[in-house]
């Protein structure tokens, strides 16, 4: 018969995790989306050589892992600035501008997708730069976008796992504790690979219908 030490108090410790994961990525996808299409824009429209600086600063948070990006700004917060900033806010900071520079690349190669006879057209047409960016150029790039957005915001979900370094209780370090008392890695491992399913899984089958929707328009 199946035997285990966890209790109700034990799962509801994991759902806090879980929405503390969920929580942290949303701000992070969120705030680091509208950035990213900010910096994918004005780096398609400036072209490469006077986007550099920033193309510079994004590869920066592109290349170096996300890991030693939390301890670095956690210690460069704390013992350099001496800035009492909570983990959170620096989990979020530091995931916010990591999704803002994929974010920039995949919004910037989506607008070169665009044809460029298509934006002429309108521009033809008597649109504004504004009008033609929001009602022809970012619609069609939407469509270009999503599937690498969706993989982003899977991805940063999966990578708050990190976070645990400056002390922010998420769902994997929620199961990490519990594994340390309990000795039962298996059965918690498995509670929190469901966790992930159950909060991914929905952004996937979206991500799919709409792909699915916009392709027979």
């Amino acid at each position: 018969m199946f035997d285990t030490a966890l209790t109700s108090s034990d799962f509801l410790f994991l759902a806090r995790g879980a929405g503390m994961t969920l929580l942290v990525t949303a701000i992070s996808v969120v705030l680091g989306t509208c950035l990213g299409i900010a910096c994918g824009i004005f780096r398609f429209q400036v072209g490469p050589w006077w986007a550099a600086p920033m193309t510079f600063l994004l590869d920066i948070f592109r290349s170096i892992p996300l890991l030693i990006q939390l301890v670095l700004v956690n210690a460069f917060l704390g013992m350099v600035l001496k800035l009492k900033i909570s983990g959170f806010s620096v989990a979020c900071g530091v995931l916010t501008l990591y999704t803002a520079a994929y974010c920039a690349e995949i919004v910037r190669g989506a607008i070169e997708a665009v044809p460029g006879t298509t934006r002429r057209a309108a521009r033809s047409l008597g649109l504004t730069w504004w009008q033609d960016m929001t009602s022809i150029v970012l619609p069609l790039a939407t469509r270009v976008a999503l599937p690498s957005w969706i993989g982003l915001a899977l991805g940063v979900m999966k990578d708050s796992a990190l976070v645990y370094i400056v002390q922010v209780t998420e769902l994997l370090k929620a199961t990490q504790i519990l594994i340390t008392r309990l000795q039962e890695p298996l059965l918690l491992l498995m509670i929190c690979g469901l966790f992930y399913f159950v909060i991914s899984f929905p952004l996937a089958r979206l991500g799919g219908y709409l792909e699915r929707r916009w392709s027979n328009d």
